[in-house]
């Protein structure tokens, strides 16, 4: 079973108010919805992509949200939830399930209502949630963003299988810099040409040059297979290194990856993994800043 969209929750939040006409905590709603519709207690773990919110509670208030800019709810104090007399009377009016095309007027049908107390119109024209309209505006939000960057990320890929083999070298330093590695640029150096003996880069990851990490960047086409990390280990033995990372514009064999699990001291990167990093830590690209308001309820305590 999946977390139901947050228009599911709408009904469980008015009932649980309408039984509690003196209102009650937003946790205790979240809760008392999710037991309605039967969330199960490994679902409300869950968290939103970006990691703020449990989805079930986040869906919950924006049903609570649906409910205020219908004029049914309130929210008279930080974290407490309650309904208004209009509110009441809809509960009373509806003793049973509410239909389809309610849920959906009170989903989808209330963006252009006053906020303050008051009915919703008392003949609205049912209008029918699209599958995105039954997400909450956070997590139509994420989904967007997350597209964002997938189409990015997917971009990024194919740029760096056409770079030439010496600037995807420089490309992986300026990466693994802006991940904090290196205490200046110049900590990073590139070594690798013919006869490298499997090192292409070189981290000090302190001034005094005392301790290295070494780098080996394969712009390939091709799954990196276990006779090249058995190679880059035999390079690293060489150097009487004790931390390697191979980084692959494509993508690594089920060997690769077992043998570098065996040996504890080399780390796999492949394209996907780079691509994203390069996203995360905004090498090669670009990133605007959205304001998204959030209500600063601390501001309205007296």
């Amino acid at each position: 079973m999946t977390i139901p969209t947050y228009d599911r929750f709408i009904e469980p939040v008015l009932r649980y108010l309408a039984k509690n006409p003196g209102g009650a905590l937003a946790r205790d709603v979240y809760d008392a919805a999710a037991d309605a519709l039967s969330v199960a207690p490994e679902e409300r773990e869950e968290m939103l992509p970006s990691g703020a919110q449990a989805v079930y509670k986040n869906r919950a208030g924006w049903a609570h949200d649906r409910l205020k800019r219908s004029g049914y709810s309130s929210s008279p104090r930080r974290g407490f939830w309650q309904l208004t007399p209009a509110g009441q009377d809809f509960a009373a009016r509806n003793p049973s399930a509410l239909s389809e095309a309610q849920v959906a007027e009170l989903a989808t049908g209330s963006d252009d209502v006053r906020l303050r107390g008051g009915p919703a119109s008392a003949s609205p024209t049912p209008a029918t949630p699209t599958p995105d309209a039954k997400q909450s505006p956070d997590e139509r939000l994420e989904a967007a963003i997350g597209e964002i960057r997938a189409a990015v990320t997917a971009e990024l890929r194919d740029l760096l299988g056409r770079v030439s083999p010496g600037y995807f070298e420089g490309i992986v330093l300026d990466v693994l810099h802006a991940m904090g590695y290196g205490a200046s640029r110049a900590d990073l150096q590139r070594v690798g040409r013919s006869g490298d003996g499997g090192i292409d880069g070189v981290i000090s990851l302190d001034r005094l040059g005392l301790e290295k990490v070494y780098i080996q960047a394969k712009r390939w086409k091709n799954s990196v297979g276990r006779p090249e990390i058995q190679g880059f280990y035999g390079a690293l033995a060489g150097q009487r290194a004790n931390k390697g990372v191979f980084i692959t514009t494509s993508t690594y064999t089920k060997d690769a990856l077992d043998f570098a699990r065996s040996v504890e001291k080399i780390v796999l990167v492949d394209g996907e993994h780079l691509a994203r990093l390069m996203v995360d830590h905004e090498v090669g690209v670009s990133a605007r800043v959205l304001k998204v308001p959030k209500l600063d309820s601390d501001y309205f305590d007296e």
